[in-house]
């Protein structure tokens, strides 16, 4: 009789000995039996060709029937060693690959019992065994794909998997080992166990492969767990790579196996992993230059399509395409690319702020690891970048990528010595900034910078001798001459100098105490010291001579809103706008007209139209608070007086209040706030001043004012200046036609490319929502609010600038308690019909 013929009838005999007989030796000959086609060694009873057509034809469905008896009556009369002993190692000492197989089907497929609890022991102590390299070497000494590929699919994903499926089937009493904290790390350090298998087999001249383990890899990580597992990896295959070149043919060939699909993941979190361009190249090799998808994720798509990877990243990234002489020329490649989204105006306007740090941050290291020669062949297109993307740069209203266009214009300048001559900007230091120009050290990532300290002490080392020397020299004079007999007993040594520190220069001037007075100054006075003194005084005389103050203010608020620093008075911008401010509010409608008509005239600076509209800000501010009460800094002072009179016969009366107070129980006291003043708004009779005209022309350019072309600057403040007026109106009658009008401009202009406009409009539709009442939002602007609402939606979603996506959601959200809080009242639906 043929091996696999005897092998099926015993094997088919112990299956029907399992399933029928209720004879306790039997069952365990049976399982002997089959333990036995299991068993290496010398005393087995079987040969090696009944073993091999046994665990090639049998094995599973063996382990199927042992799954299906885990019910039967002969599991519960076993005894806990007698399973250990004949039942345990048929899952342990067979195929791995089968036996992972039938373990995760079985996991997931039978309800909670204590059968489910056997077999998750044993899977649990199938992965402690070591069995998981067992099963990657299994398939690392097969040169060529054995077997069928859709079950090398199945096991993939079960090997991939399994924290998924144990989880889903024992939550919520998963075992430890389950977890992917756990069983992440497990599985990174039996592959590679699997690799030292490789290499030693390698070595013994038996030809492998790493085709499985390379699909391991891939697959673990694109599911989203390559930090655990190559936390664990990458430190050992970098140590390993160092100085045996056959640990360095095993991973560039595991790299080159990864399939394309899941190169990206691999990729990205072996270079996080990775903390040297020195250690990444020994494991990746030039797989940057035969892998289409390596070279497009290293040379494009993390440098200039992702901006989530920190700077070591970037400096490993870089560093790893400069450090071998045949992928300089991808570094090259990369230095134009990168300069040319850097200085490209619309990725300035439509990336997030972050992006474009990154971008950055891309540039100048890539430009401090250029040789002169690569330098000196790319100093044409460096030279179009700076010129370009600082103008680019320097336009946009944000302060930080102002800020950034500065210091990358400097570092490019000062890298590259055009001329001899470096640009040089006055910017302010901060985190960020220090960290850009640190990236155009090189040395930088591996040693560390130098502390600042040493300089400072060194200094105060340099001044302290000084300072000794002085006191030293100082102290002998005062001592002689209390002791030396000789000297002149009227000396004024002993004496101490008066402090004159804060002592002033008296004026030759005296301040205006007229506000006409005051105003011919500013108009025809060249003396700085009177041009001074008026200012300074300005906006006092205007607040203390109301009826003065009305009959000029107009001209005073020209005359003031034409006038220059001529004399650097410290505080110029200061004084001057908050006399501006003051003559608003006194004199509010002619004021506030004169400057609205002003804002769309001619000739006028930028500045002078931003002047405008903070002044009418800060007036519109103060007017919309309650007027301060006259009596209240006396009173106050009084309190504060009488709090240190001690001889007032009255005291002890109000300590013996205060006693009783203490010691009695009241069940309400009342009040004890003082009960606040109404007092009529000021704003709200004249907000339509304030707002209305400023709408007029916005879209009409003049000469040297363009609104919604190029001075996008103005534009968003012009904006945000609006939306302040609209949250200030939120009590006023005008409220309802001010919000209509406004979501009329804001629609004009709500896709700007400008981020800064964009925040603008959507700040003043926030505005609206808040101020506007929920019934006329409701009736009057029914139409408007459907197509702003998808608006905000969009916005919320897709909007570059994190800043934008933020205000979109918060509108959104008023927006809907508003509308919910109207449609819940019975008396606005009535309205509404």
């Amino acid at each position: 009789m043929e091996p696999g013929s005897e092998v099926r009838l015993r094997v088919a005999q112990c299956f029907r000995t399992l399933s029928s007989s209720t004879d306790h030796g039997d069952i365990i000959d049976a399982l002997k039996t089959l333990n036995s086609y299991l068993n290496d060694g010398a005393e087995s009873r079987t040969t090696s060709a009944e073993r091999e057509e046994f665990r090639r034809s049998h094995y599973s469905r063996t382990l199927r029937v042992l799954v299906g008896q885990l019910q039967a009556d002969w599991m519960h009369s076993l005894s806990a060693a007698q399973l250990s002993q004949v039942w345990d190692p048929l899952f342990l000492k067979g195929p791995p690959d089968q036996a992972l197989l039938v373990l995760m089907e079985a996991v997931s497929e039978l309800s909670p019992s204590t059968g489910l609890d056997r077999l998750v022991c044993i899977t649990e102590r199938f992965l402690q065994s070591g069995h998981l390299a067992d099963l990657l070497w299994s398939f690392c000494l097969q040169p060529a794909p054995s077997g069928s590929p859709q079950l090398r699919e199945t096991l993939l994903a079960r090997l991939t998997s399994l924290p998924d499926i144990t989880a889903n089937k024992l939550h919520p009493n998963n075992r430890a080992l389950f977890v992917p904290q756990r069983y992440y790390p497990l599985l990174a350090l039996e592959m590679l166990a699997a690799l030292e298998r490789t290499c030693q087999a390698l070595r013994g001249g038996t030809d492998c492969s790493s085709t499985f383990v390379a699909q391991t890899l891939g697959k673990v990580c694109v599911q989203g767990h390559s930090g655990p597992v190559l936390a664990v990896m990458a430190p050992r295959l970098a140590v390993c790579t160092r100085s045996d070149m056959v640990w360095q043919r095993v991973c560039w060939k595991l790299l080159e196996n990864v399939p394309e699909r899941w190169m990206e993941s691999v990729l990205t979190g072996l270079v996080q992993a990775v903390k040297s361009p020195d250690a990444f190249s020994r494991i990746v090799g030039n797989l940057v230059l035969t892998n289409k998808k390596a070279h497009f994720v290293l040379t494009h798509k993390v440098l200039l399509l992702q901006y989530k990877y920190e700077t070591p990243v970037l400096r490993t990234l870089l560093g790893y395409l400069a450090s071998d002489s045949d992928r300089r020329p991808l570094l090259i490649q990369v230095v134009r690319s990168v300069s040319q989204a850097w200085a490209n105006p619309s990725a300035v306007k439509h990336t997030p702020l972050e992006q474009q740090l990154y971008v950055s941050k891309t540039l100048l290291l890539t430009v401090s690891l250029l040789t002169d020669s690569e330098l000196q062949e790319l100093r044409s297109d460096l030279l179009q970048c700076m010129l370009g993307g600082m103008q680019s740069h320097l336009d946009s209203s944000v302060v930080r990528i102002r800020t950034m266009g500065m210091v990358v214009g400097e570092c490019l300048s000062s890298r590259m010595e055009i001329n001899g001559t470096k640009l040089k900007f006055e910017y302010k230091q901060n985190e960020e900034t220090r960290e850009l120009l640190s990236l155009m050290t090189p040395s930088m990532c591996t040693e560390p910078e130098p502390e600042p300290a040493d300089g400072a002490e060194f200094a105060e080392e340099t001044r302290e001798p000084s300072t000794h020397r002085s006191t030293s020299q100082s102290r002998p004079a005062s001592q002689r001459s209390k002791s030396d007999p000789d000297s002149d007993l009227d000396s004024d040594d002993d004496l101490t100098p008066y402090d004159m520190s804060g002592d002033q220069e008296m004026s030759r001037a005296s301040p205006p105490r007229y506000l006409r007075d005051c105003l011919e100054t500013l108009i025809s006075s060249e003396d700085s010291e009177r041009v001074e003194l008026s200012l300074r005084v300005a906006e006092s005389l205007v607040r203390r001579n109301v009826f003065a103050a009305k009959e000029i203010s107009v001209q005073m608020t020209k005359v003031l809103l034409h006038m220059e620093d001529k004399y650097s008075i410290d505080g110029f911008l200061a004084l001057r706008q908050a006399a501006m401010v003051a003559l608003t509010v006194i004199d509010s409608v002619p004021v506030t007209q004169y400057l609205t008509t002003e804002f769309y005239s001619l000739n006028y600076s930028l500045r002078q139209r931003l002047d405008i509209l903070e002044v009418l800000a800060l007036a519109a501010q103060e007017l919309s608070k309650p007027a301060s009460d006259k009596t209240t800094p006396s009173t106050s002072t009084t309190s504060e007086l009488t709090s240190y009179q001690t001889n007032n016969p009255a005291d002890w009366r109000q300590v013996v209040d205060k006693r009783i107070q203490s010691k009695t129980k009241l069940i309400s006291k009342g009040s004890t706030q003082p009960v606040t003043k109404a007092a009529p708004n000021r704003y709200a009779p004249v907000a339509g001043y304030f707002f209305f005209p400023l709408l007029r022309n916005y879209d009409k350019p003049e000469v040297t004012f363009d609104l919604l072309g190029s001075d996008q600057l103005v534009l968003g403040r012009l904006i945000h200046t609006l939306g302040l007026f609209m949250h200030l109106a939120v009590n006023a009658p005008i409220a309802a036609q001010m919000g209509a009008a406004l979501l009329d401009f804001l629609w004009a202009v709500r896709y700007h490319a400008d981020q800064m406009v964009r925040r603008g409009v959507l700040f003043a539709v926030c505005s609206v929502f808040l101020s506007v009442p929920s019934q006329s939002l409701l009736v009057d602007l029914s139409e408007q609010l459907f197509e702003t609402r998808t608006w905000l939606a969009d916005v919320a979603e897709g909007d570059p600038d994190a800043d934008c996506r933020s205000l979109a959601v918060q509108s959104l959200v008023l927006l809907d308690k508003s509308l919910k809080k109207q449609l819940q009242d019975p008396t606005a639906l009535s309205l509404e019909s």
